[in-house]
């Protein structure tokens, strides 16, 4: 697994043309460059959504690490009717909490509301996006500003909508809530994305072009 893990670089002669299931069908198979390509295309996505938990990059590396670990000795396991990428992120959440419960360090609950209860509210279907709910003139500065202001849990949540891309029902399935606690949290979220965001911009303005 190591050595697949070193070469992920080197396996880019069909880089895009095949699909994660694809790849995970090849990789069962025992094509071992169809898995390196698999921990190329991820690697990074994990890296970043892991690290929002541990807060180490050392420790982020080798839980990622491990994810790819748990992935290849389980790929049999996984339904190819499926997404791979809902399935090895699901691996990289429950690998990481079962870090922190060993750690002892997940005595708050990360995927709780601001109150510290899962309460299901009756939000509307349509949900504001990211772009409709921040002014247009947002910069990229501002917004990471922002986003370091917010709760882990929200931090996490729009880490995966907004991307790495993932559906709301993605996300439920992910990290094994039920899907109107993600729906009504996504919302919370971005309510106070915007109100850090503009705290942020009312006490450090960033000059217009």
């Amino acid at each position: 697994m190591r050595d697949v893990y070193n070469r992920a670089d080197e396996t880019i002669f069909f880089a895009m043309e095949y699909t994660d299931e694809q790849l995970a069908e090849d990789s069962l198979r025992g094509h071992e460059p169809a898995f390196a390509e698999l921990v190329s295309r991820y690697v990074k996505p994990l890296y970043r959504f892991v690290l929002q938990f541990v807060h180490d990059q050392d420790t982020a590396e080798d839980l990622v690490q491990e994810t790819f670990v748990k992935a290849w000795k389980h790929l049999s396991r996984f339904d190819r009717t499926k997404k791979f990428k809902t399935w090895i992120f699901t691996i990289a959440k429950r690998t990481t909490y079962d870090f922190l419960k060993k750690k002892k360090t997940l005595s708050f609950v990360l995927f709780a509301d601001e109150e510290g209860k899962n309460v299901l509210e009756n939000e509307p279907d349509q949900l504001p996006s990211a772009e409709d709910i921040l002014d247009q003139e947002t910069t990229a500065e501002q917004l990471a500003a922002a986003v370091g202001l917010l709760t882990p849990t929200y931090r996490t949540l729009l880490l995966l909508r907004y991307q790495e891309d993932f559906s709301l029902a993605e996300i439920a399935e992910i990290l094994h809530e039920p899907y109107n606690t993600i729906k009504s949290r996504h919302q919370r979220a971005l309510k106070s994305l915007k109100q850090e965001y503009q705290q942020t911009t009312a006490s450090k303005p960033f000059p217009r072009a």
